[in-house]
């Protein structure tokens, strides 16, 4: 499966825990250190598809916020860290589709420190941040469909399968430097500059040298204002690429720049309601998406008396390059032009430590050696964080 995951959906609840010395012990003062923890299970049935199953997905993240002016008096920084660990199988197996089903499957099942960075304030408009950072939590970023469980509805499979073993998203992330500016109300600029090579602390290796395979530079200028959001992106890779099929004289792949452009729109239509709309098109020379498509709404407090009862439903379409079809082809595993998929999910908030979410997909994808290719997938997913938090 292509690696288009984004753990930014399984943003966990804070434990609220005020543990360095000088701490505020009020409950809404400022704290020196923030820890917050989620676990995710998954139980993920394919009913129909190139094959039947079902198998269970589960991701464990700790978050440790540190305030370092509160804690040794360095004025505007601040210090985060993500710990993750997982044991699940992959259901995508099961499934077969190219933008997979669940945002918490991962080949990767070994704690590993996906986020270690520095963040330093330089004025009141602008910050930076250095380490190791998931590009997702900030850029191609949709609030509103963060509770839909298929990761293209977390950053579009254009940019998710690009580079040599994917951006810096889940499940690793790779050394970066980003740049917030906000120029003006409700206006902000972004940029980041990410390694080439995605791998953190307990990946197999350990990280990756520093821009042995180039650089990933990307931009991103949003609008904030009346509750939604309007933003613009683009990316490239400061190394070329493999050419998917063109090769040179001696038989070598062309290289090329792998680059694209991204855009999105959400917007509340009611006090309940927010739509929203992305997309994005790469090169489509050197990754097996040409673009992607994603659309749906989510909608607050379903049931009366529910406040935290939630419905969202999507729809998402990756649209295959064509000279990775070609590939395909000449190796007797003919792809559609398109795959197409379907997503209905609720979620409720059924004790203070537990979250329960039934999920739903249709996918319409292409066919691989037999059968129509398309797939059925019923999900639950359990989210527990600790008692007794704020």
């Amino acid at each position: 499966m292509i690696r288009t995951l984004s753990c930014r959906r399984l943003a966990p609840l804070a434990l609220g825990v005020a543990a360095l010395p000088g701490a505020a012990l009020a409950a809404d003062a400022p704290r020196t250190l923030d820890l917050s923890a989620s676990y995710v299970v998954d139980t993920v049935g394919v009913t129909d598809g190139p094959q039947t199953g079902v198998r269970f997905v589960d991701l464990l993240r700790v978050d440790a916020g540190a305030d370092l002016d509160r804690a040794i008096g360095w004025h505007g920084a601040r210090a985060k860290f993500t710990f993750e660990a997982g044991t699940g199988a992959q259901p995508n197996v099961l499934a077969g589709t190219l933008e997979g089903i669940d945002n918490a499957e991962t080949v990767l099942n070994r704690p590993r420190l996906f986020q270690a960075y520095l963040e330093q304030d330089l004025g009141p408009r602008a910050r930076v941040q250095v380490g190791f950072i998931d590009l997702n939590s900030a850029f191609y970023a949709s609030d509103s469909a963060a509770l839909l469980l298929a990761p293209p509805f977390g950053i579009g499979s254009e940019l998710g399968a690009s580079g040599p073993n994917g951006p810096s998203i889940f499940p690793s992330t790779s050394p970066a430097v980003t740049l917030r500016l906000e120029p003006a109300k409700d206006l902000y600029l972004l940029a980041g500059g990410f390694n080439g090579e995605a791998r953190v602390i307990g990946d197999p290796g350990g990280p990756a040298p520093l821009l042995r395979q180039g650089a990933l530079l990307i931009g991103e200028a949003g609008w904030t204002g009346n509750h939604g959001k309007l933003a613009l992106g683009g990316w490239a890779y400061t190394r070329r690429q493999d050419d998917q099929r063109d090769t040179d004289q001696s038989g070598a792949p062309v290289r090329r720049t792998a680059w694209g452009v991204y855009g999105l729109v959400e917007q509340p239509v009611s006090p309940r309601i927010t739509v929203f709309l992305r997309g994005g098109i790469s090169d489509a020379d050197t990754t097996p998406f040409a673009g992607s498509l994603q659309a749906g709404l989510r909608i607050g407090q379903v049931i009366a008396g529910r406040p935290d009862s939630e419905l969202s439903a999507g729809f998402h379409a990756g649209f295959l390059a064509g000279k990775y079809r070609a590939n395909l082809a000449d190796a007797d595993e003919p792809q559609r032009a398109v795959e197409t998929g379907w997503e209905l999910t609720y979620s409720d908030q059924l004790a203070p430590w537990l979250a329960v979410q039934p999920d739903v997909q249709y996918i319409r994808n292409a066919p691989r050696l037999t059968g129509s290719g398309d797939a059925v997938i019923v999900a639950l997913r359990l989210t527990f964080t600790p008692p007794g938090q704020d």
